[in-house]
């Protein structure tokens, strides 16, 4: 085991989760203002409304299915009767699908930013960097599935996912994830970037889940009818 393999699968991954993790902090304290999206929904809006949900939601199935298969052991999918083969075919078409879906509506929203004049112009040189990176981790995760399942036939769950598991309890499994294919590596790498990242720009959203809403008073809305008007008399506006 070299210097460099504990480097990229012991040191970075403690190293990602403490700059997300400081980032947040900082971010919070110093910028909580600037903790937004900047929706440019105002300038454009009919590819935003296409763009958005299909990156959205096929962004949250990847998610799901990455937790799915790095977080869940086999031994529990065995134990329920899923059998090595339906596991991996249920990953292939709901991971494939899924992946092509992101890619797709982040290609839609990149082509609205850059052929819409104002959209264009409130891009920052950040956003651009997050694109690529945003991209890089999308296409690497695509490749990864395609590939594994096409020539590698290549079972994550003995490699990277126990060196995953491991980096919770203080134990990454370096061994494992160098027996991981390079295009697993590739991935895992982007992936950490793109975490170490998040904090730093506009995915920061992700963070900001509105659940005050859930606990907040309701607002009523009345109409006022039309003899309001002529019922109340004016007043000026310091009476009480």
């Amino acid at each position: 085991m070299s210097w460099s393999e504990i480097a990229l699968w012991v040191v970075a991954p403690y190293l990602t989760v403490v700059i997300l993790v400081g980032g947040l902090i900082w971010r919070h304290r110093y910028d909580k203002f600037g903790w937004t999206t900047r929706s440019s929904e105002l300038y454009e809006s009919r590819l935003l409304r296409i763009g958005s949900p299909l990156f959205h939601f096929g962004l949250l199935f990847v998610i799901l299915g990455h937790l799915f298969g790095l977080v869940i052991p086999e031994s529990w999918t065995d134990a329920i009767g899923m059998s090595e083969s339906l596991y991996h075919v249920i990953a292939l078409v709901v991971g494939g699908v899924a992946g092509v879906c992101t890619l797709a509506g982040i290609a839609l929203l990149i082509y609205r930013r850059r052929t819409r004049g104002p959209v264009f112009m409130a891009t920052t040189r950040n956003d651009k960097m997050m694109y690529v990176v945003l991209v890089a981790a999308i296409v690497a995760g695509l490749m990864t599935t395609l590939l594994s399942a096409a020539f590698q036939a290549h079972d994550y769950r003995q490699t990277v996912s126990p060196w995953f598991r491991g980096i919770f309890f203080l134990q990454p499994d370096v061994a494992a994830m160098i027996r991981a294919p390079w295009t697993f590596k590739l991935h895992t790498l982007v992936g950490m970037l793109l975490i170490a990242l998040f904090p730093f720009t506009r995915l920061v959203h992700a963070f900001a889940a509105p659940v005050g809403y859930l606990f907040r008073p309701y607002v009523v809305y009345r109409s006022r009818g039309a003899g309001d008007q002529a019922v109340r008399a004016s007043r000026p506006g310091w009476d009480r």
